[in-house]
């Protein structure tokens, strides 16, 4: 457009007396072209553009790094038995198993400030069912729930935390396993 225009000046210009010698028409000048494609000498006419990061960002949030029948690592922190995994803190569960999630005991996780998005918990080494109420109740508060085996439970808490999610996890630790022990007769 800007070319047409500058061709259409420049034609009635020269026609009102004005006559260019030996110099090329606006609309055939590479810089007043739509399609002309920067080479390495045009370099000294463009400069490229620099973007200085001021503040990095902090780390994505706490992160579970293994767990075993024990207990957890989660960012070097060891922690046994089951726990309760928060944005900003982790904390000891008064749960022995899936039986002892109750009303009560999930009470922290909708008392928080800001907000959990999503609570994942994990049952130990298979998914088991949780009370109704108390999924009913976490509902009413606002918090999707998620209930998984513990090593997916783990993962997926991983997963939401990476993407800067608000989440926590009530995790209960996975029984010994007995499944590669070799028996003798």
């Amino acid at each position: 457009m800007a070319s047409s225009l500058c061709a259409r000046y420049l034609l009635q210009r020269s026609t009102h007396g004005f006559i260019f010698s030996r110099t090329l028409p606006a609309f055939l000048s590479p810089f007043l072209s739509r399609a002309h494609r920067l080479g390495p000498s045009d370099d000294e006419m463009y400069q490229r553009t620099t973007v200085s990061v001021m503040q990095k960002e902090q780390g994505g949030g706490l992160m579970i790094h293994s767990y075993s029948a024990h207990g957890f690592n989660i960012d070097g922190n060891r922690v046994y038995g089951p726990c309760a995994v928060l944005p900003p803190a982790i904390l000891q569960w008064n749960v022995g198993s899936h039986k002892d999630i109750t009303e009560e005991s999930v009470s922290l996780f909708h008392m928080l400030e800001p907000r959990i998005e999503i609570l994942i918990l994990g049952t130990g080494a298979r998914v088991e069912r949780i009370n109704p109420a108390v999924l009913a109740l976490l509902k009413k508060k606002g918090i999707a729930v998620e209930v998984q085996d513990t090593p997916n439970a783990c993962a997926t808490f991983n997963f939401l935390t990476s993407e800067r999610r608000v989440a926590a996890a009530g995790l209960i630790p996975p029984p010994v396993s007995t499944a590669l022990e070799v028996t003798q007769k």
